[in-house]
């Protein structure tokens, strides 16, 4: 059993509808850890059996049942009552995948009446569902039907103009056409449709709830206006709809939207589970959202920070002034605002081609996840030792955002020249990874010249009246290679070239670029990849101690380990606790303000103490992760036990010779020191739990040194690599539960603006099929 939070204090539910899990967070006034419950799809429900909690077909196709998710609910709800008071959860909130629920005509006019003595799943039975198994967000299914939207509506930038976003597989007004097109049936039967945030509300409150205003401005169909004027577009509804009088009944289905800005109660809890369950009748319901504006709430990031997030779909986030939608990102609401604010926003960057991609490179050019993340440290930045001749690969397995949305394909290109492969093999892994990077980086400093992030973008931003204390913003280049006194999109350099090649921005100026990076997902678990990220953007990269202690686990795994809170789920139980202090005239300030402030107050009366990580957590082991993605069974479900200098031996056999020995052990001695990572102030450490590092599960033999990473062919022996842990970390980062990772490297992040222009040129062939 959980250790009982102090006697009468009360508590708050966040909960998250994952790809995989279905899970709950508990917090405790001053938001720490209490409870984590969650139900697996794939071992607890695996009658469904789903693998990673979907379904997949040949081609682009990722669905889920519905039903599923009601099921799973059951579950979860009878072990939050068995092991925590629920009597004493005050507030509730929550988030979910961008997914749509389709309901059948039949129980539409009120939410169907549940009877507490059965379960929901008897209750609302798959017949419920018009359409039993949805698709979730890796489908891309519908790509197809956006761009034929975005092209009936003029093209991606009247598009974004219109309704705040350009084409991309997740739309609801695509898939909304794809089901009209593709499954008339599934249309004449369907009586209301919900995004999957607001059909975990629901079920909750057991009313309808509507979606709320940042989940509406991603759907295609909803035009924003500030101080709550945003409407549906019925226009463009019935392009979706095909007819003015199907159109009527979408925008029935679709239902209202809330605008309040989430500072508010949307509800209270059913009878169902206060007969059930025994919760409190006047528990109060926050709004719920999409997962990932909820994952970026839990990080508490400052004006200057971006939230980058790797997973099935990698993402980039950071908080803008202004609502200024255009195709090069999409832009929403913040989710957590009240009335009386001045209204803020959150601007997003995506990349679909994310860990699929990552995990085919291991499977094709390594035997384990420790040789891909050893490869990655090894092999030069550019793949190549040379000035001249770096390589580059575009992993394109799935229809992009723009401007990649019409291109699909694996390029590779040495000397600036298409390649079928790699004359060395090894550069694989780390050109993946650095194409991956370099595309935020890239997009990141095309959005900054739109004017979005505000006249001073990224670390010129400041933070405000919000110090930080023992971490600032990382340095940019010194005399002589900073160019803050011109435009930005000009080079004093080399205007013209620049021009030439379509820059609007100076690769070399890091003064936009975010002053730190707070990352979340499987991948941020490698050294290499941290050391990488942190080089390509001049900034520290951090990562949340219920990371760090949970990678020690399983960190070839987006999801959570055991006992371990899921961010989106803590998200939702900091937003609960928000909102609940602000109706008892408690809150103080923004979302964030008031977060930093109850942290702050906590770490005071702990005397220092890092805040808790997880509950009942099962000790760290050296074998039986399971996969980096959510497919389960798919490219990365199979685990090899190896030694990484086996496989780096094996690769220089079939690597040729890019470049000699002597400069791959010269290359090996750089970077492994760049990429390991030192024992600091680590949660783990400071929470009673383990004080070293493990090896990742895929390897056996050899223990990992402590406190980091030993560089094979140092000591003549083999080495396993470590997840990453933390260096020493400014208080201000402690507090709100962050351990710094990486620190940039100026000299790199120099070597990479050098080949910035030729990564742009190299995407705009691609983008005009000129390859």
């Amino acid at each position: 059993m959980p250790a009982p939070a102090k006697s009468g204090q009360a508590l708050f539910l966040g909960l998250e509808l994952a790809t995989d899990q279905l899970r709950a967070t508990l917090v405790d006034e001053n938001l720490d850890l209490v409870g984590v419950e969650a139900v697996d799809f794939d071992t607890e429900l695996s009658e469904y059996q789903t693998s990673g909690g979907i379904f997949t077909t040949p081609g682009d196709a990722y669905t889920t049942p519905v039903d599923m998710w009601v099921k799973a609910l059951d579950f979860l709800l009878e072990k939050v009552s068995r092991n925590h008071e629920v009597a004493r959860i005050k507030a509730i909130g929550g988030a979910a995948q961008p997914a749509l629920v389709w309901w059948k005509s039949s129980p539409i006019p009120t939410f169907p009446p549940l009877d507490s003595r059965l379960p929901l799943h008897s209750q609302l039975s798959p017949n419920t569902f018009s359409l039993p198994n949805t698709p979730v967000a890796q489908d891309t299914f519908s790509h197809s039907h956006a761009l034929s939207l975005e092209a009936a509506l003029g093209g991606p930038d009247h598009m974004a103009a219109r309704v705040g976003t350009s084409a991309n597989s997740s739309l609801i007004a695509a898939q909304l056409l794809r089901v009209r097109e593709g499954s008339p049936e599934t249309w004449a039967r369907t009586g209301r449709v919900q995004i999957a945030s607001a059909f975990l509300a629901s079920l909750v409150s057991g009313t309808w709830v509507g979606m709320s205003e940042a989940e509406a401005c991603g759907t295609g169909m909803w035009v924003y206006a500030s101080g709550g004027q945003g409407h549906w577009d019925d226009e463009v509804i019935e392009l979706v709809a095909g007819s003015r009088e199907d159109a009527r009944r979408v925008r029935t289905w679709l239902g209202d939207v809330d605008i309040s800005g989430g500072g508010r109660r949307i509800g209270t809890v059913s009878r169902y589970l206060v007969d059930r369950y025994g919760f409190d009748p006047d528990t109060i319901l926050s709004s719920f959202t999409a997962d990932y504006l909820s994952t970026y709430l839990s990080m508490v990031p400052l004006p200057s920070d971006a939230v980058l997030s790797f997973g099935p779909m990698d993402l980039l986030l950071t908080s803008a002034p202004h609502y200024l939608p255009t195709r090069l990102y999409n832009v929403f609401p913040h989710p957590a605002q009240d009335v009386s604010e001045k209204r803020k926003y959150i601007t997003m960057l995506t990349s679909r081609n994310a860990d699929v991609p990552r995990a085919l490179v291991r499977d094709m050019y390594t035997k384990s996840w420790s040789a891909f993340d050893r490869l990655i440290s090894v092999v030069p930045p550019g793949g190549s030792i040379g000035l001249d001749d770096k390589l580059f690969s575009f992993w394109l397995l799935q229809g992009d955002s723009f401007p990649l949305s019409h291109v699909k394909g694996i390029y590779r290109f040495e000397t600036g020249v298409k390649v079928n492969e790699f004359r060395d093999l090894r550069a694989n892994p780390r050109c993946l990874v650095e194409s991956q990077a370099l595309s935020f980086r890239v997009r990141w400093a095309r959005m900054a010249a739109t004017g979005v992030l505000g006249a001073a973008a990224g670390r010129a931003r400041g933070t405000g009246n919000l110090v930080t204390s023992g971490s600032s913003a990382a340095p940019s280049p010194g005399p002589g290679q900073q160019r803050t006194s011109t435009p930005l999109g000009v080079s004093p350099a080399a205007p013209t070239a620049a021009s030439s090649l379509g820059l609007t921005f100076d690769p070399y100026d890091s003064s936009s670029l975010p002053a730190r990076l707070l990352t979340t997902g499987a991948a941020i678990n490698f050294p290499s990849v941290a050391a990488l990220v942190s080089e390509l953007f001049n900034a520290p990269v951090f990562v949340p101690s219920t990371q760090l202690d949970s990678a020690q686990v399983t960190p070839h795994r987006n999801a959570p380990a055991t006992g371990f809170p899921g961010r989106a789920a803590l998200g939702g139980a900091y937003v609960a606790r928000w909102v609940w202090g602000k109706e008892r005239g408690a809150g103080r300030g923004s979302f964030e303000e008031e977060v930093r402030r109850l942290l702050g107050k906590r770490w005071v009366a702990s005397g220092g103490a890092p805040l808790r990580t997880n509950v009942n957590a099962p000790a760290p082991v050296p074998a039986g992760s399971g996969a980096s993605t959510p497919y389960g069974g798919g490219f990365a479900a199979t685990v090899f036990e190896e030694e990484d200098e086996d496989a780096l031996e094996q690769l220089e056999r079939l690597g040729g010779d890019a470049f000699g020995e002597g400069e791959m052990a010269e290359a090996r001695r750089l970077r492994t020191t760049t990429a390991s990572t030192a024992a600091g102030t680590t949660s783990s450490a400071a929470s009673g739990g383990p004080s070293t590092a493990y090896t990742t599960p895929d390897l056996g033999g050899a223990a990992a040194s402590p406190g980091g990473t030993a560089a094979a062919g140092e000591s003549g022996a083999p080495a396993n690599l470590a997840p990453v842990t933390a260096l020493p970390t400014g208080e201000a980062e402690m507090q709100i539960g962050l351990g710094k990772v990486a620190e940039p490297d100026v000299d790199a992040f120099m070597a990479y603006a050098a080949i910035v222009p030729e990564y742009c040129r190299l995407e705009g062939m691609l983008v005009k099929a000129l390859v």
